[in-house]
């Protein structure tokens, strides 16, 4: 009868382990698949941003396009339209590629 106790735990300790593992297991999936990549591009996002320069067309998060005239510590200031200048954290800009009116005229 004992041993037939001490094997039955010694099944739920191996039980526990697996279990263990899985969770791991799932951890590392989770984060190589989702976290990771999702750095990743949000490096890439703050490099592009501090790559901007005054002269540089813009997409606000709002939706907002414009030229940026001035680049402070953690805002810009964007002309949006002639002589309309707006103060937007830099947090909320993505550059908007190449302007194809500039493209065109050249």
């Amino acid at each position: 009868m004992t041993l037939l106790l001490l094997l039955q735990d010694a099944g739920g300790g191996s039980s526990m382990v697996s279990t263990v593992v899985m969770m791991v297991a799932i951890i590392a999936i989770f984060y190589f698949f989702m976290i990771r990549p999702q750095q990743k591009k949000q490096k890439a996002i703050n490099q592009a941003r501090e790559a901007l320069k005054v002269g540089d067309r813009i997409v606000t998060a709002g939706g907002f396009h414009g030229k940026i005239r001035e680049i402070k510590d953690t805002t810009f200031v964007i002309e949006i339209a002639e002589g309309v200048k707006v103060k937007v954290e830099k947090t909320s800009v993505h550059p908007a590629g190449t302007n194809t009116e500039e493209a065109a005229s050249k």
